[in-house]
């Protein structure tokens, strides 16, 4: 689900309306394939197909928790936790979670800035339990 075709207008959103989850992944299946999990797990999931894209995404609809793919071109995740980092730094915002995806290992990618890992292949419990762990400790 891209920005065009969300089911309401982001920007007038009630805290009791479903957490906005941007998926970024440059596969375009397993962005959209996530996406429709995490609709399907009650979130409203924004699209973008690189690091680029999300920022520009993320300046016009701030989301609640971030997904993103670790090796991506244009922007790559790394690329964009420390952009989100400064665009909530410069808006007085605070930095949504973010949850890394990627197939490297766990010591690896432990240094990277993410609050959460999920290696892939992932186990869709595992992730949704992830999600929701981290959407209760922003609460």
């Amino acid at each position: 689900m891209t920005a065009q075709n969300l089911p309401y207008d982001v920007k007038k959103t009630k805290p009791t309306e479903p957490p906005l989850i941007l998926i970024v992944d440059d596969e375009e299946a397993i962005a959209e394939v996530l996406a429709a999990i995490v609709e399907e797990w009650g979130y409203t999931p924004l699209v973008a197909y690189n690091g680029h894209q999300a920022l520009m995404l993320a300046r016009e609809h701030w989301p609640a928790l971030v997904l993103t793919d670790l090796m991506m071109p244009v922007l790559d995740g790394v690329g964009l936790i420390n952009a989100l980092h400064a665009e909530a730094a410069s808006q007085h915002r605070n930095v949504p979670p973010i949850v890394l995806l990627t197939a490297g290992g766990g010591k690896a990618v432990s240094h990277l800035p993410a609050d959460a890992f999920v290696f892939k292949p992932f186990d869709l419990a595992q992730l949704e339990a992830v999600i929701h762990r981290l959407l209760e400790q922003k609460a």
